[in-house]
């Protein structure tokens, strides 16, 4: 094995700087064309785009610093703190973000980025703070990193790369196969619509919520194999894992219920209402789930396109004084089409994208798995290239 040398972030660094946030009340300073990377957006990931975008005028009047493409970006606060992620654009930050740019002549950008990545916890415990957990730029500035030689960090960061290169070709693919589907049924049954086409939701469907089985009894949650799934798990995709796991003896001592394949689920509670997703086997849930179970007239198809375009519907019914929240009856009470043979109709054609959707899902599970295995081994120098 090639000698691996000790270096500080620092050391390696043309730059380390954070960034700034243009005043929010000033609305000149926002929809502009300055990509600006929110701390939130931070997440072992790479950026191709940012959620919001800051004018000339906002850029000028922040703290806010131009950050080349390549630069590595490390949180530094709250729930975010030392979660990396590896810039594909130009782009500016918020003073959340740390920004790494790094010194081609020493270190591989992207072997770096996931050479934190892999140092996650590591990292995670030098934060500091009784509120929330901080990192300063000084504390990554100082943290320590082992180098191969540049060639071989060059090769080792282009088999981690190549495997997220094919989980964002796969994302794409969802994407443009979930905006095909959307848009056919946007056009049927939104612009379309006709007023006396239309019924109740629960007139035509059976919902139901799920439960949470007694946390006291821990052989409920110990060497499970039911999928249960929690309202921050909606991800607006199939779901093909869970966080935790039940038993049946949880689900029989619980309101949890086993809920068939392809039940659409949709949160009701708190800063996930509205939020949804489709589970890809059958699942248990809790109470701040409603899940849609589809049947012959009302297959999953027409229903996950429904609960994606009443997503806005739900934030907006949303109501509570500790937190937002909808029902189960209220979900009842929205209206779907009854034109069951346009809803057949529909469905043979969005079935096959909804398929390929779901396989994609599992390939990306898989990959994902692959590079997560990889990664502290090829970090450590345990497997050689």
């Amino acid at each position: 094995m090639t000698e691996w040398k000790e270096y500080k972030l620092g050391e390696i660094c043309t730059k380390i700087t954070s960034g700034g946030t243009p005043k929010t009340s000033e609305a000149s300073y926002y929809d502009g064309n300055i990509p600006w990377l929110n701390t939130k957006e931070v997440n072992f990931n790479r950026i191709e785009k940012t959620e919001k975008y800051i004018t000339e005028e906002g850029y000028n009047n922040s703290s806010a610093k131009w950050i080349p493409k390549g630069s590595v970006i490390i949180a530094m606060y709250g729930a975010t703190a030392a979660k990396v992620a590896y810039s594909l654009i130009d782009l500016t930050t918020n003073q959340a973000c740390c920004n790494l740019i790094i010194d081609n002549d020493i270190a591989d950008s992207q072997f770096v980025y996931y050479y934190i990545q892999s140092s996650y916890e590591e990292l995670l415990n030098l934060a500091c703070g009784a509120a929330q957990q901080n990192l300063n730029v000084g504390v990554i500035a100082n943290f320590q990193i082992l180098l191969p030689p540049l060639e071989e960090q060059i090769r080792i960061a282009s088999i981690l790369s190549s495997l997220d290169d094919k989980i964002d070709l796969l994302h794409r693919e969802n994407k443009t196969l979930e905006t095909m589907a959307e848009t056919l049924f946007r056009q049927w049954f939104i612009d379309e619509a006709k007023e006396d086409d239309m019924c109740l939701l629960g007139e035509v469907i059976k919902t139901t919520s799920g439960g949470t089985p007694s946390r006291k009894n821990e052989e409920y949650y110990c060497n499970g194999n039911i999928e249960w799934v929690k309202s921050k798990e909606l991800h607006h995709s199939y779901i093909l894992d869970t966080e935790e796991k039940i038993t049946i003896e949880a689900v029989h001592n619980s309101s949890a219920k086993l809920l068939p394949e392809n039940s659409i689920l949709i949160a009701m509670y708190g800063a996930t209402v509205g939020e949804y997703g489709i589970i890809a086997k059958s699942m248990t849930c809790n109470q701040a789930i409603c899940a849609l179970i589809p049947n012959e007239k009302y297959p999953y198809t027409y229903l996950y396109l429904w609960a994606k375009f009443m997503q806005d519907e739900f934030i907006n019914l949303a109501c509570g004084a500790a937190q937002q929240n909808i029902s189960q009856e209220l979900i009842k009470q929205q209206y779907v089409s009854d034109d069951i043979k346009l809803i057949s109709d529909f469905h043979i054609l969005v079935n096959p994208y909804m398929e390929k959707m779901k396989v994609n899902q599992e390939q990306i599970q898989t990959l994902i798995q692959t590079r997560d295995g990889l990664l502290p081994k090829l970090m450590s120098g345990e497997v050689k290239i």
